[in-house]
């Protein structure tokens, strides 16, 4: 072989290897995007296709539920999600529910962006509230403006209830995709079984692979960046485990017990692999004592109403 060839020869096998970690790269983009996708469709439960009377009949066979509730927690297209149902009469009270927490600030920024005459400094319950009256003319029943995390969105949700004497054996929750499991978990630890909590996250996102990046497949209002969306996700996996350091039954006891599909945890092993310390901690400025909610809840009845109502 002679100096060019080997020349040639070198050069080529160099391009073999750059084409080849290149397509292992993007083998690894689209293993990371659907395990990210894996922990989506877990954690964003939607237990009917559409917020309609029709699909509520077909599932659980009555035609309105008796109170949907909206989390502040959710991105703007949860605000859209509510505006839909409310025309489509879905329920009978309407509630929105979120003081201020860890993700109020990114919902007035984006909220802002759209529409500058809806103040800064409202609560999440409030901005929502604005945003159904600005763009579609809409109100909710109620307004929540005192919690600051999904355990006390909970009890507050409960208090306002038992308040105003609303009696339900129905309710539609709506929350942000990434922690509408746990909201769920979170009510069932204190209604009894023959409650029906239908899910419905405000929105369901698919992570593909465009441009060797990551990126949604599809548009929603006032998204994360993906960044943001995976990191609270995989915050959500160790909060909804029944163990020591979750917060089910065995744990911290703030939720009912969920039942984490192996798939599910080995997604989220694998992502902890590419993003290491993107587990989102919980903010201690948002923090509420277990107990003191529990307090709210029993003080005011809650739990021995819900069981008994007729």
């Amino acid at each position: 072989m002679t100096e060019m060839q080997r020349g040639a020869w070198s050069w080529y096998r160099e391009i073999q290897s750059k084409e080849s970690l290149k397509g292992e790269a993007v083998l690894r983009k689209e293993e990371t995007a659907e395990n990210i996708n894996i922990l989506g469709r877990f954690c964003g439960k939607r237990d009917v296709e559409s917020l309609t009377s029709d699909s509520l009949e077909n599932t659980y066979g009555f035609r309105q539920a008796d109170v949907m509730v909206l989390f502040g927690g959710s991105v703007l297209c949860g605000g859209d999600v509510l505006a839909q149902a409310m025309k489509n009469g879905i329920a009978k009270q309407y509630i929105i529910v979120g003081g201020v927490g860890h993700t109020t600030e990114t919902l007035r920024q984006k909220v802002q962006e759209e529409l500058p005459m809806i103040t800064a400094e409202l609560t999440e319950a409030e901005v929502f509230g604005r945003y159904l009256e600005t763009v579609y003319g809409l109100k909710a029943d109620y307004l929540e403006t005192q919690s600051t995390n999904c355990g006390n969105n909970i009890t507050n949700l409960l208090a306002l209830l038992k308040a105003h004497k609303i009696a339900f054996r129905s309710i539609i929750l709506c929350q942000d995709a990434t922690m509408q499991y746990r909201m769920e978990a979170g009510l069932r630890k204190y209604v009894s079984e023959d409650i029906t909590i239908i899910n419905f996250a405000a929105y369901k996102a698919e992570v593909a692979v465009r441009s060797n990046r990551l990126a949604y497949q599809e548009t929603i209002h006032g998204m994360w960046e993906i960044d943001r969306y995976v990191n609270l996700l995989m915050g959500e996996i160790p909060r909804l485990a029944n163990n020591a350091d979750g917060y089910g039954p065995n744990g911290k006891n703030f939720i009912a017990h969920v039942e984490i599909p192996q798939e599910v945890n080995l997604a989220f092993e694998e992502l902890k692999k590419e993003y290491g310390e993107a587990v989102r901690k919980a903010n201690p400025a948002y923090a509420s004592r277990e107990t003191k909610g529990e307090e709210i809840c029993q003080s005011n009845g809650s739990e021995t109403i819900l069981k008994h109502m007729g």
